[in-house]
């Protein structure tokens, strides 16, 4: 059975350094919040085994949550993570990791804070928000928002390559099955492997075409393998590969069938039917200023006076901001219980329709850095408080831009 807590190890800031005494009050605002570890344990409870007696012991339901922060918090790798928790006395005081116990490696820090769901993150971040109005960090009444992109961590998205990483995947699960069960299997990846590279350096349309043509039928052809592999594997009782199969057999195939689209029929397939990471599909494809492309996730970001992230929502897709304005006032009255009396955004949220949603709904002062038809009197009271806001508004950049954005 997992912990939740594990015995509590002092944690001063025996460095004067400014990261050691933000790890002291981080450290304190969890304890004022013992509602986390809870719901963190609660997600932590579905990766036990049947046998929970057998293995070392796990983490507990703190010491996840906290080495989760100090990952985000110095953009560490799985790896580096595992590296400073045994080289750091500050950052295993902050995990509460006792001197004695062994550092948790990277596989188990990658299986206990992957579990983690995001309902559990946005809860956490509430109860912090909440915790600094009450600590009169925060009060609500000032908050600015703006939008950035986060990218996620995948090659760049060439149908060849997506289709050697399917080929790849397919064939790896299908020798692993057959090794233990004797299923069905096949393995074109050597030939796979070579239609891409040579895909990549064939220069013209004109010689690609023959080589996508080649790597679509061995692409077929290790579908249909892995299609009866999986069906012996169901009727065998390995659920466990079985799963792996069904759960990538459908990202293969929307490969295929949009690479099939765009080479072979000369379609232009629109970026909401397109599949541009195998082993991260939720992926979008985002267009940013109407000359960038990047593959991730569209963030909406807001945060008041103390510079604190009060809400973060992670768009589906790449909507427009002059849609996000009013939901955003509208979550962060929620939060709080009352309308931010001052709200700054970028221009890009600039609309007659947000200003006049925004001042009806009870924000006193909303300022756009860009009018974009809006009239700059009715904005705000005064072109002192105007200035003030765009200058409060400029202050997001700095958490746009940050490392851990």
């Amino acid at each position: 059975m997992r912990d939740l807590y594990h015995a509590q190890l002092s944690l001063t800031a025996k460095s004067t350094h400014p990261r050691a005494e933000e790890l002291v009050m981080m450290s304190r605002a969890l304890d004022a919040n013992l509602d986390i570890s809870k719901r963190v344990r609660q997600n932590l409870l579905r990766l036990r085994k049947a046998d929970a007696k057998r293995g070392r012991e796990g983490m507990s339901a703190e010491q996840v949550l906290r080495a989760a922060l100090i990952k985000q918090m110095f953009s560490f790798s799985y790896s580096e993570l595992s590296f400073h928790l045994g080289d750091s006395s500050q950052l295993r005081g902050f995990c509460r990791l006792p001197p004695s116990a062994k550092v948790p490696m990277k596989s188990a820090l990658q299986s206990n804070i992957g579990s983690l769901r995001a309902e559990t993150w946005e809860r956490a971040n509430k109860a912090i928000v909440l915790h600094a109005r009450a600590c009169k960090v925060e009060n609500g009444r000032w908050m600015r928002t703006d939008t950035t992109v986060v990218e996620s961590n995948i090659h760049h998205p060439m149908d060849s390559s997506l289709l050697w990483d399917g080929v790849r995947v397919l064939t790896r699960i299908m020798l692993r099955a057959h090794d233990k069960y004797g299923t069905t299997r096949t393995n074109h990846k050597r030939r796979a492997k070579r239609r891409s590279i040579a895909i990549l350096n064939a220069g013209r349309m004109e010689r690609r075409i023959p080589l996508y043509k080649d790597l679509l039928k061995v692409a077929h052809k290790t579908v249909r393998a892995a299609e009866s592999a999986a069906q012996e594997l169901v009727h065998r009782g390995a659920v466990a590969y079985a799963a792996q199969l069904q759960h990538f057999l459908p990202l293969v195939k929307r490969v295929i069938d949009q690479t099939e689209r765009r080479v072979v029929h000369g379609e232009s397939v629109p970026a909401t039917e397109k599949l541009v990471g195998i082993f991260e599909p939720h992926t979008d494809i985002i267009r940013k200023d109407r000359r960038d492309t990047y593959y991730g996730h569209k963030i909406t970001i807001s945060t008041g006076r103390s510079g604190m992230v009060l809400d973060l929502v992670v768009e589906k897709g790449n909507p427009a901001d002059s849609t996000l304005a009013v939901r955003s006032a509208d979550r962060h009255a929620a939060l709080f219980g009352e309308r931010p009396q001052r709200a700054a955004f970028d221009g890009g949220f600039a609309s007659k329709a947000n200003l006049e949603a925004l001042q009806s709904a009870g924000t006193r002062e909303a300022c756009f850095s860009k009018p974009a038809g809006v009239s700059v009197e009715k904005m705000t009271s005064t072109p002192r408080v105007r200035r003030i806001l765009k200058r409060f508004r400029a202050g997001i950049e700095a958490t746009v831009s940050g490392p851990s954005a």
